[in-house]
């Protein structure tokens, strides 16, 4: 658990909407796009958190430890200016599932900060991860 890990990638339906099909969700054009390496966790199930048209602009950083089964645990707000909305992404992390980084072939666990914050595309309320 000594590799701090950082999940990016910017996550909106203006951003994706050309790479998504229209039967694909939001979640599912995410997952198609993070990056996939062994040393890192891998989103395989994600949940959007609930997030209002007030919150645009505002980014709430999670911190958490990916375990060995591929879910999140020990999961910490490290900065949010809204705990509605930090409730919110907490209570959506708690849903998600990895494949869990790998070191020399064996599932480890894996501490990652997420970075999230909303965004206005065409006035729907979206999340981004970045």
């Amino acid at each position: 658990m000594k590799n701090i890990n950082k999940l990016a990638l910017l996550l909106g339906i203006g951003a994706l909407a050309p790479l998504a099909a229209p039967a694909k969700t939001l979640e599912q054009s995410y997952i198609e796009l993070c990056k996939k390496s062994a040393d890192i966790p891998v989103p395989v199930a994600v949940v959007a958190p609930v997030a209002h048209a007030w919150d645009v602009g505002q980014e709430v950083k999670v911190g958490f430890v990916v375990n060995t089964a591929g879910y999140a645990s020990d999961i910490s707000v490290v900065s949010s200016t809204d705990t509605e909305l930090a409730d919110a992404v907490v209570t959506a992390v708690k849903q998600w599932r990895f494949t869990p980084a790998q070191r020399n072939g064996a599932a480890v666990e894996a501490r990652v900060i997420l970075p999230v914050r909303v965004v206005d595309t065409d006035s729907t309320s979206a999340f981004a991860l970045n």
